[in-house]
C-alpha cells in the first residue's frame, strides 16, 4: 500500500546511516506494533546489504540502498503476542527484538501539561502501586531539538512493560487514558510520550510543511543560513526584530530602546540582584507576562575598549535580543548560559550600553543567577561587572514579538526534527495532542498550524490518522465582565479545527483546570474523557460525549443556540446556564445576557446589533451547561445567523 508519508521519510534517510544495530531503535524488546494495518519496519545496514524480516511466521525480504537503509511492510496482523521480530542480513548478522505485541500505539504529544508526570499528579501513590498492567507498554522520547531532521533519536528510547517502578515518571494524561480505553478495548496498548514543556504547535511542524503555509518563509530563510552561517543569521534576525520593534514602540516614549542615545530615564530602577521579574513586587507567581526591557551601563578605560571582549549575561530565560552600543551581539533561547562575542570597535572609552528585550513565557523569568554572573570579559582575562543600576521597561502584554526560529521550544522545526522524525512511519492507531498554552500569545494563527500539524504528520504516519485534542482547561482571573483572552481564541480554534476533520475529536476541559496553577494535576478525568473520545472516534462505539454547539440563529424575539449530541436534554449546574454573551463586530459590544433551556436549545434575549454568540468565554469562566452525561458543553463564539 502505497503510503505519500514514506516520501517524506525516504527524504530524511537521504544522508548515509550510522553504523549500529540493523533494527530502527524503535524495534526492540517489549515493543508494541500497530495491529490490523501492514506493519512498517526499518533499519541500516552495508549499502546493498540484503536482509530477511521475520514475526510470527512471516517473512519479508529488503536490500539496504546506497546510503544503508533498508525499509520493508510485513502484512497486516490481529491482536497478539508476545512475538520475537528478527532481522538477518546476508552476511550473517542477525538482531531480535522479543517479547513483541501487537496491539494499538498511540502517540502523545504536545507541552508541559502533556509531560506531567504521574509522580505530579493527585493520588499519585495509588496510581503508581496500580500501575501493573504488562498490556500496556511506555516510551519516553527524551527532548531534544535539531536544526535538521534526525534518523534516530539522540537520546537512547526503551520500551517497558508498565510497572510501578516506571510508571511515575510517564505523562500523567497518556497514561491515565490508557488505563481508562483498556477498560474497554482488550488489546495490548503501546504508548509514545513524545512532548516538551512550553513549546508551541509550530515547533512540531516539518519545515517542507512550515514552507507552505505563509507567513514562515522569512523566518524560515534565516533558521536555513543559521544551520551553516549562525553569525550571519544572528544580525538578519537582529535587522527583523529591530524593524518590528521599532513598529512597536513602547507606549509614551520615541525611539529605539537599544540605541545608544535612547532616553531610559523614566524606565523604572530593578532590584540590585535582578532574578526573576515576578519576585519584584509581589505580585501574582508568574508576575509579568510577555516581554521586558532591560538597560544598564558599564564604563571601560581607553585600553579596556580596544579589546576583544564577551558579554556574559549569565542565565536568562527564557528567550533574549541583546545589543551593546546599539549593535546586536545576538539571541538565545533556553540556554544554560548566555554569552555573546563582542565585535572588535564595538566597546568605547567611557559608558557603554547594554540594552537587552527578555521574553517570558510562564515564570522565573528575567536575568537569573547572581550579579557577579554579568559582566564583560576581556581579552587579557579581567571582568568588568554588569552591576549596574538596571533600568527596566515592561512591554504591554499584548505586544507579543514573533519567536526566535531557532528557540528550543518557541522556534520553527526543531522539536519536529529531533522527536517526531526519528519516529519515521512506525504504525499509530492515533494521536493525543495537549498543547496550546503557549500559543495563546499567537491565537490567531492556531487554527491553521493545528490544521497544519494534523496534515504534516498524517502524511509521515497514514493518512486517515486520527487525533485526540484536548481543549485547554481554565486557568488565570474569572472573568468579570466579558473580556478579550488568548486561552479562550486558542480554545475557539481547538473547537473550529475539530468541527473540519472527521478523523478528529475535542475533549472539553474547561472545568478540570485550576485558575491559580498551569498544570492542573486531576489528570485522571482527563485520561477518562480522552478515553470515550477514543472510543467514539476511533473505536465507533456509541459512547456518550457531552453537548457540543452546532448554530446560533434569530428565532422571533430570542436567540437560539442548538446542540448535538445530548443526553436526556440540556441542564445548567446550579439552575440556570450562565456565562453566555451576545456581541457585536467589537469587543466592547459584548455582554452577559440570561439563557433559558429549552429540550436541546438555549434561548438568549436579542440584541439588533448582535453578529455573534460567545460560551464560557475567557480564561476561567465559569461555566454550567451540561446534559445528563455530567460532561460539560465547551465554550465556543457562533456567528449568529438569520435562521427560519
Amino acid at each position: 500500500m502505497f503510503r505519500s508519508a514514506l516520501l517524506a521519510f525516504f527524504v530524511l534517510l537521504a544522508v548515509p546511516a550510522e553504523a549500529g544495530p540493523l533494527l530502527h531503535p524503535l524495534f526492540q524488546d517489549n515493543a508494541v506494533l500497530q495491529r490490523d494495518a501492514p506493519i512498517p519496519v526499518y533499519g541500516t545496514a552495508a549499502p546493498g546489504e540484503s536482509l530477511t524480516i521475520a514475526l510470527a511466521g512471516e517473512h519479508a525480504q529488503s536490500q539496504a540502498d546506497g546510503s544503508g537503509h533498508w525499509h520493508v511492510m510485513l502484512p497486516k496482523k490481529a491482536a497478539g503476542g508476545p512475538y520475537t521480530l528478527t532481522a538477518t542480513s546476508s552476511n550473517g548478522e542477525t538482531q531480535t527484538a522479543a517479547n513483541i505485541l501487537i496491539g494499538d500505539v498511540w502517540l502523545c504529544s504536545g507541552q508541559s501539561n502533556m509531560q506531567l508526570a504521574v509522580r505530579d499528579t493527585a493520588d499519585a501513590a495509588f496510581e503508581i502501586a496500580r500501575a501493573n498492567d504488562p498490556q500496556i507498554r511506555l516510551m519516553i522520547v527524551a527532548m531534544h531539538e535539531s536544526l535538521t531532521p534526525l534518523e534516530r533519536f539522540h537520546d537512547p528510547v526503551s520500551w517497558q512493560s508498565e510497572t510501578p517502578a516506571n510508571a511515575g515518571a510517564f505523562s500523567a494524561s497518556c497514561l491515565y487514558f490508557a488505563h481508562a480505553l483498556r477498560r474497554s478495548v482488550k488489546v495490548p496498548l503501546g504508548l509514545i510520550d513524545d512532548s516538551w514543556g512550553g513549546s508551541r504547535v509550530q515547533n512540531w511542524i516539518s519545515e517542507p510543511a512550515l514552507r507552505q503555509r505563509p507567513g514562515y518563509g522569512g523566518a524560515l530563510d534565516i533558521l536555513d543560513t543559521y544551520r551553516s552561517d549562525p553569525a550571519s543569521a544572528q544580525q538578519r534576525w537582529a535587522a527583523k526584530m529591530e524593524a518590528w520593534w521599532h513598529a512597536h514602540p513602547l507606549p509614551g516614549q520615541q525611539g529605539d530602546p537599544w540605541d545608544s542615545k535612547f532616553d531610559a530615564s523614566k524606565w523604572s530602577l530593578a532590584p540590585p540582584a535582578l532574578g526573576a521579574w515576578a519576585l519584584w513586587n509581589g505580585t501574582v507567581p508568574d508576575g509579568h507576562l510577555g516581554h521586558m526591557w532591560f538597560r544598564t551601563s558599564v564604563h571601560l578605560g581607553a585600553a579596556q575598549a580596544r579589546q576583544a571582549a564577551v558579554l556574559d549575561l549569565g542565565y536568562v530565560r527564557s528567550e533574549d535580543q541583546t545589543w551593546v552600543n546599539g549593535k546586536a551581539v545576538g539571541a538565545t533561547a533556553g540556554a544554560p548560559r548566555t554569552i555573546y562575542d563582542i565585535p572588535a570597535g564595538v566597546l568605547r572609552e567611557g559608558d557603554n550600553i547594554v540594552v537587552s528585550n527578555v521574553f517570558c513565557g510562564w515564570r522565573d523569568c528575567g536575568l537569573g543567577g547572581a550579579p557577579q554572573d554579568r559582566f564583560i570579559r576581556l581579552k587579557d582575562g579581567r571582568a568588568v561587572a554588569l552591576t549596574g543600576p538596571w533600568r527596566i521597561a515592561e512591554v504591554p502584554e499584548d505586544t507579543i514579538a514573533p519567536s526566535l526560529p531557532w528557540a528550543p521550544t518557541r522556534g520553527l522545526s526543531l522539536d519536529y526534527n529531533g522527536m517526531i522524525a526519528p519516529l519515521g512511519d512506525y504504525g499509530l492507531r492515533g494521536v493525543v495532542w495537549y498543547q496550546g498554552e503557549s500559543d495563546s500569545y499567537y491565537a490567531e494563527g492556531y487554527r491553521a498550524a493545528l490544521t497544519a500539524l494534523m496534515a504534516d504528520w498524517r502524511r509521515q504516519f497514514a493518512r486517515d490518522l486520527p487525533f485526540l485534542i484536548v481543549q485547554l482547561p481554565n486557568y488565570g482571573p474569572q472573568p468579570l465582565t466579558p473580556t478579550a483572552s488568548g486561552w479562550a481564541d486558542v480554545r475557539q480554534a481547538q473547537r473550529e479545527t475539530v468541527a473540519q476533520d472527521k478523523n478528529a475529536a475535542l475533549t472539553v476541559t474547561i472545568d478540570l483546570g485550576d485558575r491559580d496553577n498551569v498544570h492542573p494535576i486531576k489528570k485522571q478525568e482527563v485520561g477518562r474523557r480522552l478515553a470515550l473520545a477514543a472510543r467514539r472516534l476511533v473505536y465507533g462505539e456509541a459512547v456518550l460525549a457531552g453537548p457540543v454547539a452546532t448554530a446560533a440563529s434569530r428565532r422571533g424575539q430570542d436567540i437560539a443556540v442548538a446542540f448535538k449530541d445530548v443526553t436526556g436534554g440540556l441542564a445548567a449546574f446550579s439552575g440556570a446556564p450562565t456565562a453566555f454573551e451576545r456581541c457585536g463586530k467589537t469587543q466592547a459590544s459584548c455582554q452577559f445576557v440570561s439563557a433559558r433551556i429549552v429540550g436541546n436549545t438555549v434561548l438568549l434575549p436579542d440584541g439588533k446589533d448582535a453578529t455573534r454568540i460567545r460560551y464560557c468565554w475567557g480564561d476561567s469562566p465559569v461555566c454550567t451547561l451540561t446534559d445528563a452525561t455530567r460532561l460539560p458543553a465547551g465554550p465556543f463564539e457562533l456567528p449568529l445567523t438569520l435562521g427560519k
